[in-house]
């Protein structure tokens, strides 16, 4: 008796021998087939059922050629499986099913091995395309908008307030850990915008000395400085009437803090070694990876700017805050890197699965796609195990003695060091902080 378990085709042929003939093949490959001599009681099964996985046709019959059958069943499924069996001299009328949409033919008189062959490679195929579907879907469900993937309370709420303020030209500040995601939601909140075709401008703030900072930002004249032999546009300038993203604004000098202060207040910026004030309209974002409250009440940050650009402000959750999003980002970067890397990669096995879902993610989104990335292109089979997966010892835990946030992060960064046998780049990457900025704590921990 068949089961749900089993592929369900439809075999159309007028010969009924070879009929009994498929049918006890089938039975031995676990495979529940349906005879049919005449292609018109084929096609009304197939009305009556939503179980087909695959049709199987004889291209020269009575009544109704293959052909003809094809053309009635794309008419009711464009995606059905559907194998054209013809006789060699009938290669020409198989060509043309083919572009009529059949799956594939196969000559007669033919081997029934091969056919079940060409049945079961067909069938996997199908499979596969379903599997891919019903991703895309689950992933179009949790990826409410431009990159921000989840359905967890903490990104709904996030959600929710981009949508509210993507049109109001605003400016808006994102906290997090490293890797949360505050990029992507400054994405999105420009995106989401009426004037998402207006320039959107990213600036590290801790990538870059004042005085680079400060040419990059507003633009210079020419001869302003050495090595200046044009005059220049700035970013701030060129990003008129979009959105500019200034990330790690916490890294800004105090001096730099100042300047930005004055092109916040007056719209205005004027060129290094220049006098014309220049007219902008931008929309600052800015995002710290430390609490900017925080750094003005210690006075490492200026309050004057901080309430100016502090007209909205959330936080990016740290992945081990919203750990029912896991799945989801999982499926996003396998589809990812395994259409980049060519690979046939359906997902992780369930012993991983858990380890990765109960694995506290210091590097958060970022880390776990880096991750992802890594086994994808060394995989060797579709199913992966998890590998090198940082192991957590609550004995050697980072904040036993409840140290200030500054050791805190000092014993942190040194750890993922060690983690990566001192290789830097490794280690900023999977910070989320861009090297110069990791070299500077470094110098700073040996003073």
């Amino acid at each position: 008796m068949p089961t749900a378990s089993q592929p369900h085709i439809l075999f159309v042929d007028d010969d009924p021998k070879t009929g009994e003939l498929m049918q006890r093949f089938c039975a031995d490959a676990d495979i529940n087939c349906s005879i049919f001599q005449q292609p018109t009681d084929a096609l009304n099964a197939f009305k009556k059922s939503n179980n087909i996985d695959l049709i199987v046709s004889d291209l020269q019959m009575p009544g109704m050629t293959g052909i003809e059958l094809l053309t009635e069943i794309r008419k009711l499924d464009a995606n059905i499986p559907f194998i054209i069996l013809t006789g060699y001299a009938n290669v020409d009328n198989a060509i043309e099913a083919l572009r009529l949409g059949a799956s594939d033919f196969l000559k007669k008189p033919f081997d029934m091995d091969e056919l079940l062959l060409l049945i079961n490679k067909t069938l996997q195929h199908r499979a596969l395309e379903i599997e891919n579907t019903l991703l895309k879907k689950q992933l179009k469900q949790t990826q409410s908008i431009e990159g921000l993937i989840g359905q967890s309370k903490s990104m709904h709420d996030i959600v929710s307030i981009i949508k509210k303020i993507a049109d109001i030209r605003c400016h808006v500040i994102i906290e997090g850990e490293s890797g949360t995601g505050k990029e992507l939601a400054a994405r999105a909140i420009h995106a989401e915008s009426d004037f998402v075709d207006t320039p959107y401008v990213v600036i590290d703030c801790g990538a870059l000395t004042d005085t680079l900072l400060e040419s990059e930002l507003f633009g210079y004249e020419k001869g302003a400085f050495t090595g200046a032999n044009n005059t220049k546009q700035g970013l701030l300038e060129t990003a008129k009437g979009g959105t500019v993203f200034l990330d790690e604004i916490g890294n800004m000098s105090s001096a730099m803090q100042a300047k930005l202060l004055r092109v916040i207040q007056e719209n205005q910026i004027v060129h290094v070694g220049g006098l014309k004030p220049i007219n902008i309209d931008v929309r600052f974002i800015v995002a710290s990876n430390q609490n900017l409250d925080e750094l003005v009440q210690a006075g490492k940050f200026r309050h004057d700017l901080y309430h100016r650009l502090n007209v909205i402000k959330f936080r990016m959750p740290g992945l081990r805050q919203r750990k029912d999003d896991i799945p989801a980002l999982l499926q996003y970067f396998i589809q990812l890197y395994a259409a980049r890397y060519h690979r046939d990669v359906t997902g992780f096995n369930s012993t991983s699965m858990q380890q990765l879902i109960d694995y506290p993610w210091p590097g958060n989104v970022r880390e776990l796609q880096n991750l992802v990335e890594r086994h994808i292109a060394l995989a060797e089979q579709p199913l992966m195990q998890v590998q090198n997966l940082a192991e957590t010892n609550t004995d050697d835990a980072l904040d036993n003695d409840l140290p200030e946030l500054d050791e805190l992060e000092r014993r942190y960064i040194l750890k993922v060091l060690a983690h990566f046998n001192n290789n830097k780049e490794q280690t900023a990457q999977t910070l989320g902080i861009n090297s110069s900025t990791l070299w500077r704590k470094l110098k700073g921990y040996q003073q």
